[in-house]
């Protein structure tokens, strides 16, 4: 378990350059998710919710395995 004192002095390390480049890029995906950019429709596909999701794995009482 750690002490203050521990928590404090890990506070001050310098972030190595792959720790950097991580959270730049983690910053720079929320800003584009924060775009309200919405996924291309898809085509051909059912209507409804997405089965993996919900759970709905029957449909029209033909239950698909996929």
């Amino acid at each position: 378990m750690q002490s203050k004192a521990d928590k404090s002095e890990t506070d001050k390390r310098p972030l190595t350059p792959a720790a950097e480049r991580a959270l730049a890029e983690a910053e720079a995906r929320r800003a584009g998710a924060a775009g309200g950019k919405r996924p291309e429709p898809e085509v051909g596909g059912r209507d409804g919710p997405d089965p993996a999701r919900y759970g709905d794995w029957e449909k029209g009482g033909i239950a698909s395995d996929f």
